[in-house]
C-alpha cells in the first residue's frame, strides 16, 4: 500500500479536517474581534466530497481523521458524516475537537455514529472570565456538554486550556482538580502567533516552562512520567498516581515538536495545509470538482507533501501566516 513520507522521512498517518470555519465562540487567540466569517456553501467541501478525499487519504495510510472546525457541532447533519467516516476501510480513530456547546444534546448521538473520543476547550472555571475570552460563551452549558460526552462513553476525553498570562494563568491548579474530579485528560496549550489574533497572544505568551513549574509545585510528588500514546500527538505527558489523569503541555513556541510531525490539515473549503507555521497550500476541492481520476489526486496529495517544511518557526517569525485565522484551519 502507499504511504504518505515527507521530505524529512515522516510517516503522514493523522488528517485534520475541519468541516465548518463557522463558530458559536470567538475566542481571542482563534480570531481577532473584527474577524467575520463569509464562507458561502457553494465554497464548502459535500460531506461526499469530504468522504471522497479522507477515502484516498486512507488509501495512503491515514488512520486517524479529526474533525474540527470552526465548531464542527454546528455543520449541519454532521452524524452523516460521521456515518459516511466510520465506514471507509483503514481508519481507526474518528475522534472530535469541539467547545462542547452543542454537546449536551448531541454527545450520544455523536457515539453511536462512530466518535468514538473528544478534545473539548475549556479555558476557565470562573463564567464571566469564560464569557470574556469566548466573547459570550457559557460555561455551564459546556460543562453539561462534558458531563454529557463522559455519560456517552467517549473514552479518553481530553479537556484543552489555552494558558494566557494575566487572563487564565491562575486557573492552572484549578483546572487540574476540576479534570481530577471527572476523572479526565488535560493538556495545558501554549498561545501560537497565527493570523491578527496571534499577534495579542505573543504579548499573552505562558511558556511550558510556567506551567510545568506550578504543576510540579502542587503534584510534584504524585507525578509520574507517562508513556505516550498514539492519542498524546505532541504534549509531554505526566500522569497523576491515584487518579485517572494525565497533564500535558502542547508547546509550539517554547518547544518544537516538528520532528514527529504525523499530520496535515483540510479546510473547510478544501484547501489542504501542510503545516500551521507554513503559508504552502493545495486545493483539493478544486480538484475532485475538475474532475481528477482518484489516482490524479492521489499523486497531487503526494507532490503536496514534498512542499511539507521541516519546521514551524513560531518562536522566531511572528507575520508569516498573518493571512490566516485558526478558526479557518481547525487548530
Amino acid at each position: 500500500m502507499s504511504q504518505i513520507i515527507d521530505p524529512f522521512n515522516r510517516k503522514i498517518t493523522y488528517l485534520r479536517v475541519s468541516v465548518t470555519d463557522h463558530c458559536n465562540y470567538r475566542c481571542h487567540y482563534c480570531r481577532d474581534e473584527d474577524h467575520q466569517t463569509h464562507t458561502k456553501k457553494s465554497q464548502v467541501l459535500t460531506f461526499e466530497e469530504i468522504a471522497k478525499i479522507v477515502a484516498l487519504f486512507a488509501e495512503l495510510g491515514v488512520t486517524k481523521v479529526r474533525l474540527t472546525g470552526g465548531e464542527p457541532l454546528l455543520r449541519k447533519d454532521i452524524l452523516d458524516l460521521t456515518k459516511m467516516l466510520g465506514e471507509i476501510p483503514g481508519l481507526s480513530d474518528i475522534p472530535l475537537s469541539t467547545n462542547a456547546h452543542l454537546l449536551p444534546s448531541m454527545a450520544l448521538k455523536l457515539k453511536n455514529h462512530g466518535i468514538n473520543r473528544a478534545n473539548i476547550s475549556i479555558d476557565s472555571l470562573i463564567p464571566e472570565r469564560f464569557k470574556e475570552i469566548t466573547r459570550d460563551g457559557n460555561l455551564d452549558t459546556v460543562i453539561r456538554g462534558i458531563d454529557a460526552a463522559i455519560n456517552s462513553g467517549m473514552k479518553p476525553i481530553k479537556l484543552n486550556m489555552v494558558v494566557m498570562k494575566g487572563i487564565n494563568d491562575d486557573e492552572i491548579e484549578s483546572m487540574i482538580d476540576f479534570a481530577i474530579n471527572r476523572g479526565l485528560d488535560l493538556r495545558f496549550i501554549e498561545t501560537m502567533p497565527i493570523g491578527l489574533a496571534g499577534i495579542e497572544a505573543i504579548d499573552r505568551h505562558y511558556s511550558e516552562k510556567n506551567i510545568l513549574d506550578r504543576i510540579y509545585s502542587s503534584y510534584g510528588d504524585k507525578l509520574t512520567v507517562a508513556d505516550s500514546k498514539q492519542t498524546d500527538g505532541p504534549a509531554k505527558v505526566l500522569k497523576i498516581k491515584g487518579t485517572n489523569t494525565s497533564v500535558g503541555t502542547i508547546s509550539a513556541v517554547s518547544n518544537n515538536f516538528c520532528s514527529s510531525c504525523n499530520r496535515v490539515r483540510l479546510t473547510a473549503k478544501g484547501e489542504l495545509i501542510l503545516c500551521l507555521g507554513q503559508k504552502d497550500s493545495v486545493s483539493l476541492r478544486d480538484a475532485i470538482r475538475s474532475g481528477m481520476n482518484d489516482d490524479q489526486v492521489k499523486r497531487l496529495i503526494l507532490n503536496a507533501i514534498t512542499k511539507k517544511p521541516e519546521k514551524h518557526f513560531f518562536d522566531s517569525v511572528v507575520d508569516n501566516i498573518s493571512n490566516r485565522q485558526m478558526v479557518e484551519m481547525g487548530g
